[in-house]
């Protein structure tokens, strides 16, 4: 989907710069990636003691590491 927004250049800069891409397009694109696993640790954080999540901190750790080696791998293929 192709999308017309205004950024400001300095912030763009400096977001390319951090995250060491080479595009708008990438900056962005890992920008929104960023945002959205930002929010959904902060609500996991919330939902930790309501009973909603039986998991131990050392199984949630597991999952954790057993997702970032499968999106390693997914990363590498391309």
């Amino acid at each position: 989907m192709r999308t017309l927004i205004d950024i400001d250049d300095g912030i763009l800069k400096e977001a390319m710069d951090i995250a060491g891409t080479r595009t708008k397009k990438e900056t962005v694109q890992i920008a929104l990636e960023e945002l959205i696993k930002a929010k959904l640790r902060h609500k996991l954080k919330e939902m930790a003691g309501s009973g909603a999540v039986e998991m131990s901190h050392s199984e949630l750790n597991r999952l954790r590491h057993k997702r970032e080696g499968l999106h390693r791998s997914l990363s590498s293929k391309n």
